[in-house]
C-alpha cells in the first residue's frame, strides 16, 4: 500500500504539506484485517491510530449495562479514526471491528507523538483536528434532525456515492445500527420504499430509482 498516496487522497491529511505526509508515511505500517476481525477493544490501552484504505470498520460502544453494543460510527475509506488516544485518553473509548475485509494504515502512538516535537508538523495537525471537530459537530447536528429514511439515504450516499446500484457488503442489521435505528424500523422503511419503487434491497444488492439522487435533497 502506498501510504503517502493514501494520505494525499484523504479529506484531512490531503492538505498536509508533502514533508508532513512523508513523516507520517515513514512511521506507518500497512495491516490487513479479515471480516469480523477486531482491531481494538473498548478499554484497551491505545497503542495506535488508524487510517482506513479499503473495506469498512464499525466503531461500537457498550451501553450502560454492558449487555450490548451501540454502533457509534461506520468508518469510510480515507477516514482517520482512534485519534482520540493521542490527547484525550490512554484507552480506546470504543471497539473497532472490520465488518468486511479491510486494509488500514496503522500509525503507532509513541512514534506519532515524536513527530509533534516538530513545530511545523504540530501546527498542521492541530488545524486538522479543529477542522475534523467542526465537521463532526455539523454532521451530528444534521443527523439528529433527520428522519430514518433520510438517515438511510445519507449513509448510502456518504459511503457508496450517488449510485443506482449498490452492493453494501454489510447486513441489514449492521446498517440499521449504523444509522441508529432498530432492525425492525429499517425493515419497515425498506418495505415502504420498495412499494414506492424508490429503493429495493434484494439479496446482496440495493437498487435505487434512476434519477433519485438528482432530486434528493437530504
Amino acid at each position: 500500500m502506498n501510504i503517502f498516496a493514501l494520505l494525499t487522497n484523504t479529506d484531512l491529511f490531503g492538505q498536509f504539506s508533502d514533508k508532513s505526509k512523508e513523516l507520517i508515511s515513514a512511521i506507518a505500517d500497512s495491516r490487513e484485517y479479515a471480516k469480523n476481525q477486531v482491531l481494538f477493544m473498548e478499554g484497551e490501552k491505545g497503542e495506535a491510530l488508524y487510517l482506513l484504505a479499503t473495506g469498512m470498520v464499525q466503531l461500537s460502544k457498550s451501553n450502560a449495562d454492558g449487555d450490548r453494543s451501540v454502533v457509534v460510527k461506520s468508518v469510510k475509506q480515507g477516514e482517520l479514526f482512534a485519534e482520540v488516544i493521542l490527547f484525550e485518553q490512554d484507552q480506546y473509548p470504543v471497539t473497532g471491528i472490520a465488518i468486511k475485509k479491510s486494509l488500514c494504515a496503522v500509525i503507532p502512538k509513541k512514534r506519532f507523538m515524536t513527530l509533534l516535537d516538530n513545530a511545523g508538523f504540530r501546527d498542521e495537525f492541530i488545524r486538522l483536528l479543529l477542522r475534523k471537530q467542526r465537521y463532526l459537530t455539523e454532521r451530528l447536528r444534521t443527523l439528529v434532525t433527520m428522519e430514518t429514511d433520510d438517515k438511510l439515504f445519507h449513509y448510502l450516499r456518504q459511503h457508496y456515492g450517488p449510485k443506482d446500484r449498490i452492493v453494501p457488503g454489510i447486513s441489514k442489521k449492521d446498517l440499521a445500527a449504523a444509522i441508529n435505528a432498530t432492525p425492525e424500523t429499517l425493515s419497515r422503511i425498506l418495505l415502504k420504499l420498495g412499494k414506492k419503487g424508490v429503493l429495493v434491497w434484494k439479496g446482496k444488492e440495493i437498487t435505487i430509482q434512476k434519477g433519485f439522487w438528482g432530486k434528493y435533497g437530504g
